[in-house]
């Protein structure tokens, strides 16, 4: 019996961060597989995994419903026949609803010879406010279908923040294990011990989604013969889907955006977030973009009319491929622009990464932005330079403009 971990969590919250300290610390001497399935991503991710002797199965389809529905099965049953392995990560997209995969795995043609062994979220605490009431449908339920919610960077948060934020995570889900102890301070044996505490809770949670009807996922402006779908690593061209989907308007005079324009050195692998820790709870970022809820414009309204959204509906990812060289400097003005992630001109931007060569040679910078922030950091070069915009309302040619590819 192969062990299943799905370990979610909405964009930049730190999942693949999580998993390397898993492997590093708990995974020795087991056979593992990972499966990846990034919305939009261009394979940024698995080097590092892969290098580790980790077997990587890259799924960056653009579209997670897809790939739920077919490939995800298709690669199930590959990694299980050609690894057989002990354990299975599965990191779905940053978008996808943790319930959806789920019943995936259950309705796989080798779920007989699987268990879910914990189903994870991890939230980011200094983000989770804005995306809980912006982007609901999607978060809450990666929150509502969770074993165990894992809390990145409660050390930037004050008690009292972090106090709320538990309280918010049980308005969703009552019985979840919540680790709320900044993750360099536990081992990778205690996370594990806490992620397999909620066993009766993820097979309660797992029997509930079961028992609800499969509904089929609508897909809108997406001709899907264009993906080939062989998992061919680091090939994704993502020029080809077009997503011309509409958006509510933004209000973005809303925004109190008081971040200081300091340049954070925040690794995301480390954590070590010493410099300007912003508190992001405090703002609300009301893009008036619930997609949980019918518009509306009267701010006192307690409607509550559930839209069911597939993810390819309301996000959109913008991937190059390019040998265009950026100085530190050019690199760090562009994500300034980025960073506040409800311009105008690019759309509501949730996610930014990549890696680029640099003008004088030597190593690359790659760099990692979320909303209000990012860190711009030396590292290996590849063989061409890869960039990856994930958010809403997202306009491409504005994009290519700014990155000048």
């Amino acid at each position: 019996m192969t062990k299943v971990d799905i370990i979610s969590g909405f964009l930049g919250a730190g999942k693949t961060t999580l998993i390397k300290k898993l492997i590093a610390e708990s995974f020795a001497g087991q056979k593992v597989v990972l499966i990846e399935n990034e919305f939009g991503e261009i394979g940024i991710d698995g080097g590092f995994l892969k290098d580790a002797g980790i077997n990587v199965t890259e799924m960056n389809s653009g579209c997670i419903c897809c790939s739920l529905v077919g490939d995800f099965g298709k690669a199930l049953k590959e990694v299980v026949d050609q690894y057989h392995p002990d354990r299975i990560i599965i990191e779905p997209s940053g978008v996808g609803k943790l319930s959806d995969v789920a019943r995936a795995v259950e309705d796989s043609e080798d779920a007989s010879e699987l268990k879910i062994n914990s189903m994870v979220t991890v939230v980011d605490g200094t983000k989770a406010k804005m995306y809980m009431k912006n982007f609901g449908e999607f978060f809450n339920n990666q929150v509502e279908t969770a074993g165990t919610v894992i809390i990145s960077r409660s050390q930037n948060m004050k008690q009292e923040k972090l106090d709320e934020l538990a309280g918010l995570i049980r308005e969703h889900n009552k019985e979840s294990v919540i680790i709320t102890t900044p993750w360099e301070e536990i081992t990778g044996d205690q996370i594990i011990a806490a992620m397999e505490k909620g066993h009766t809770l993820v097979d309660s949670l797992i029997s509930e989604i079961m028992s609800h009807p499969h509904e089929e996922h609508h897909h809108h402006h997406h001709d899907h013969d264009e993906h080939d779908h062989e998992h061919e690593h680091h090939h994704h061209d993502h020029d080809e889907h077009d997503h011309e989907h509409e958006h509510h308007h933004h209000d973005h005079d809303e925004h109190d955006h008081e971040h200081e324009h300091h340049h954070h050195d925040h690794d995301e692998h480390d954590h070590e977030h010493e410099h300007h820790h912003h508190d992001h709870d405090e703002h609300d970022h009301d893009h008036e973009h619930d997609h949980d809820h019918e518009h509306c414009h009267d701010e006192n309204c307690s409607c509550h009319h559930h839209h069911d959204h597939d993810a390819d509906e309301v996000f959109q990812s913008w991937g190059v491929e390019t040998s265009h060289k950026f100085t530190e400097d050019e690199l760090k003005a562009i994500l300034d622009k980025l960073k506040e992630g409800h311009d105008d001109e690019y759309g509501i931007v949730l996610r930014a990464k990549g890696y680029v060569p640099r003008p004088e040679g030597g190593e690359w910078l790659h760099f990692d932005l979320t909303p209000g922030e990012y860190e711009v950091r030396h590292g290996s070069a590849d063989y061409t330079g890869r960039i990856c915009v994930i958010g809403s309302g997202i306009n491409e040619k504005s994009l290519e403009e700014l990155f000048g590819v």
